[in-house]
């Protein structure tokens, strides 16, 4: 069962709670996906996420919300669809970390 709804960031785990059974949730991967991720997954949900390059292809004219949200669907249906790992908040403050203070100076 797919499902069209427009969610605010403050509407969307209250939304979540409220499904019934634990669903499929695919996003596009991005920092705030991989937090999205963890609290959907402490619900009980299977998250995936897709690289932007993977979702691109399926987006069929212009770039808004509902276009984007579409074409990961779209993307997510696919059988052989690549997914990226979901990072814990200690591992994106690592790879934060490791961006923003390299170990070599020159």
């Amino acid at each position: 069962m797919q499902v069209r709804k427009q969610l605010k960031r403050s509407q969307m785990l209250d939304f979540f709670r409220q499904v019934e059974a634990p669903c499929l949730v695919a996003m596009e991967a991005c920092g705030s996906a991989h937090y999205w991720g963890r609290e959907l997954m402490k619900l009980g949900h299977d998250v995936r996420l897709i690289s932007p390059q993977f979702v691109k292809p399926y987006v069929k004219s212009g770039k808004n919300d509902a276009n984007d949200a579409e074409a990961i669907c779209e993307a997510a249906s696919r059988p052989n669809m690549r997914y990226v790992t979901l990072k814990s908040a200690e591992q994106q403050v690592a790879l934060a970390a490791c961006r923003t203070y390299p170990t070599e100076i020159m």
